[in-house]
């Protein structure tokens, strides 16, 4: 089912406002963090326009998307998946800490906002969650990648929908899987569920080797979808990006 954005309340409005930084306990200047700590996020420099991926200069696309592109046209990420945003992340997304989501949503609302106005014919029709296999959203009682895209719906008012695409196969988990893995692990894994319109953002927290979101928009184009694009708050650096999600998923402090 679609759900479409609803506009938040004075009152929510106000509770956001008054809280404190999740990172220095400073009154927060945007939603649960403090200009200063929100100009100290990890914040991505030159990035490859397609995946997302940080580059040491200034180009269009990196090496492996000129190679072999991904289906999906382009993606948003604000930020390096390094400290402190990676523990943030962490803290968000297994332990329900919703503080946190809400400050690391603010870069990605910026980034969202300035592209869109740039370029208005961006501008999805849908916002899909990376759906989570039943058994694994019962294990944490929290889904993450919903909470991110009902944010966004929110705040950007695009619809969202959890129900368009569906994850039917409990597959391994991706932490600390290299790319060919990623991607043997995720065959079949997806189905999409209803019809589909033209332009659709995938929604989801970090990008690391880029596999489901090839898997997903290829899914996606093959349904009817004519352009996909990946909205996320974080990518992780080239391939060194596994071993440093691998730690980041078992160091909690």
């Amino acid at each position: 089912m679609i759900k479409l954005p609803y506009p938040l309340s004075t009152l929510s409005r106000l509770m956001v406002n008054s809280e404190l930084c999740v990172n220095c306990l400073a009154l927060a200047s945007r939603a649960s963090i403090c200009e200063d700590c929100y100009n100290d996020l990890p914040w991505i420099g030159d990035a490859c326009y397609q995946c997302g991926l940080p580059l040491p200069y200034e180009a269009d696309h990196c090496g492996e998307c000129l190679s072999a592109p991904p289906s999906f046209s382009h993606s948003e990420i604000p930020l390096l998946y390094t400290y402190p945003a990676n523990r943030m992340l962490h803290r968000y997304k297994y332990h329900r800490r919703l503080a946190y989501g809400r400050a690391l949503l603010q870069p990605l609302l910026a980034v969202l906002r300035t592209h869109l106005s740039v370029f208005p014919g961006h501008r999805p029709d849908l916002l899909i969650p990376c759906p989570m296999h039943r058994s694994r959203e019962r294990q944490r009682g929290f889904n993450h990648a919903d909470d991110l895209a009902e944010r966004l719906s929110v705040e950007l008012t695009i619809p969202w929908s959890n129900r368009a695409l569906r994850r039917i196969r409990a597959t391994e988990a991706q932490v600390g899987l290299d790319r060919r893995r990623r991607t043997k692990n995720l065959r079949s894994a997806f189905e999409v569920c209803s019809a589909l319109p033209a332009r659709i953002a995938l929604v989801d927290d970090v990008m690391t080797t880029g596999a489901t979101a090839r898997a997903l928009s290829s899914l996606l184009l093959e349904h009817g979808a004519e352009d996909v694009q990946i909205w996320a708050i974080a990518r992780t650096p080239s391939q060194t990006g596994t071993l440093a999600s691998t730690l980041n998923e078992v160091i909690d402090f």
